[in-house]
């Protein structure tokens, strides 16, 4: 995520707890906040199917989804 919306969220979580917010930030707010949780979400699936798990015996496989 561009550090100008990750900036952005961050300005409207400020705003949100000092003087509140329109309706039109509100909407804004939860858009950037799901993209920014997406991002995370995809970034932490490549991460875990990149995982290898050596067993006892010294062989190696794939983490496997449940």
């Amino acid at each position: 995520m561009e550090e100008k919306k990750i900036n952005r969220i961050n300005e409207l979580y400020k705003k949100q707890k000092s003087v509140g917010l329109t309706q039109e930030e509100k909407i804004e707010q939860e858009q950037l906040r799901r993209e920014y949780i997406e991002l995370v979400k995809r970034n932490f699936r490549l991460t875990m199917g990149n995982v290898k798990i050596q067993n006892e015996d010294g062989t190696i496989r794939d983490l496997k989804s449940k």
